[in-house]
């Protein structure tokens, strides 16, 4: 099998550890493979947009999600170091605002999924980071929304050493207390 499902403390978000075949001529993993996703996990997922995208040291992504036809999504980093998040936006959940975060590397190479009705976003901790993700459903900016970053309530122990740099979307994001959440 070429996943091993690392528990978190939200059992819905998922961490997968791919088996690494390496050698001193570099290394081979199978970053996705959909039978051996769905053994691993129990989850039956159709992939149907993967991005890619870059970004510099200190840059904070998100955190995002959408309402209507809401993603799930299968994140790694392909170079770099991030600390990347997952929040419970169901107000039917006892975790409802709890979040979970670890740091992914292309050095670990450690991947997370985060199932449809959480919010997601990322802080880039080495000098530039690739991130690549495969999502579930479309992106659909008319159901975009953004929960703030540094929502008190959520109390997220984002680990930094400088103020970040956020889009002006994700500063317009919106209190917990205040967002669009799922039932």
């Amino acid at each position: 099998m070429p996943y091993e499902v690392l528990p978190t403390s939200l059992s819905e978000v998922l961490l997968l550890k791919p088996k690494v075949f390496g050698d001193p001529r570099g290394f081979f993993f199978e970053s996705f493979n959909a039978r051996e996703f769905e053994a691993a996990t129990g989850l039956e997922r159709v992939f149907v947009q993967d991005n890619h995208s870059l970004s510099g040291k200190g840059v904070l992504r998100g955190l995002h999600y959408q309402i209507e036809r809401p993603q799930g999504k299968l994140v790694r980093v392909a170079r770099g170091e991030v600390f990347d998040v997952a929040v419970d936006l169901r107000r039917s959940s006892s975790n409802f605002g709890k979040w979970f975060g670890v740091v992914l590397s292309s050095d670990n190479k450690l991947q997370l999924w985060i199932p449809e009705g959480f919010a997601h976003g990322f802080l880039v901790l080495s000098e530039n980071a690739e991130f690549l993700y495969k999502t579930t459903d479309y992106w659909h900016p008319e159901h975009e929304r953004s929960l703030i970053w540094n929502d008190q309530t959520t109390s997220i122990d984002w680990p930094l050493i400088a103020p970040p740099i956020v889009a002006k979307k994700d500063e317009a994001g919106k209190r917990i207390d205040e967002a669009d959440a799922f039932t």
